[in-house]
């Protein structure tokens, strides 16, 4: 279990913040240029580690199947910052090639930073071999990474049904016993994006219990509004219901 006060690089004030915040997106409208891939390429292998960060973050605007080999070497870079946007741009150039080194690195990277940028690019894998560390990281990690593992858990909807059902308990027990609203809240909206993709089985009632609970019962407002913005996704008649009797009846 790592400690919440390993945040080295990681602002608690920004701490659950999404991944990509702080890179600005180069847009068709922007007046600066995309990157060269080219030249970004080449520069993922600088021996400056400021190029190199620079270069891998360029890759997550930049979609090019070349760079997700360097990106992975680059995730045992020294440095953090290399190593968080090597992460970042894998989660833009997505691989299978990707998947065993990023579970390596979540394992063993000592930065919630880092770690954070990992969960994120493994859910974009959207691969069955992420369900076992994604949900291990968001029951024992730091806040920030526990709240992008519940997000990334719910790209187990394009992977299949075995990895949605695994993918189910860690993100129901997120949502009643996580400590943070703002990963109840993600774990809500996961939940939600899953049963999507059920059928109506004993794993789909499950979950939709645990939605109902959480809106009915969590002392967060947010939270509350998530489970219902999830139960109206689904339309599920029971938690509709319930829904209608208790807004009608004033209870929100």
């Amino acid at each position: 279990m790592y400690d919440e006060e390993d945040l080295s690089l990681l602002d608690i004030e920004e701490e659950l913040e999404s991944p990509l915040d702080k890179i600005e997106p180069i847009t068709a409208e922007s007046e600066i240029p995309k990157p060269d891939p080219d030249e970004m390429l080449a520069l993922l292998e600088n021996p400056q580690p400021q190029k190199r960060m620079l270069a891998a973050r360029a890759f997550c605007d930049i979609e090019d199947s070349r760079a997700t080999p360097l990106l992975i070497r680059l995730l045992s870079d020294n440095c953090p910052l290399v190593r968080v946007s090597a992460s970042y741009g894998i989660g833009r150039n997505p691989s299978a090639d990707a998947v065993e080194p990023l579970i390596a690195q979540l394992y063993r990277d000592w930065n919630g930073y880092v770690r954070k940028g990992v969960v994120w690019a493994l859910g974009n894998c959207r691969d069955r071999r992420c369900l076992a560390p994604l949900a291990d990281a968001l029951r024992t990690d730091i806040s920030a990474v526990r709240l992008w593992s519940a997000s990334a858990l719910a790209q187990m909807a394009g992977v299949g049904y075995e990895a949605i059902v695994g993918a189910m308990p860690p993100l129901i027990e997120a949502l009643v016993q996580d400590k943070v609203a703002a990963v109840r809240s993600n774990s809500a909206w996961a939940i939600g994006q899953l049963c999507k993709e059920l059928p109506s089985n004993i794993v789909y009632a499950t979950a939709i219990d645990a939605l109902i609970q959480a809106f009915a019962e969590d002392k967060d407002l947010g939270v509350r509004e998530d489970a219902k913005a999830s139960l109206l996704g689904v339309g599920d008649p029971r938690g509709l219901q319930l829904i209608e009797t208790l807004e009608q009846e004033g209870w929100f």
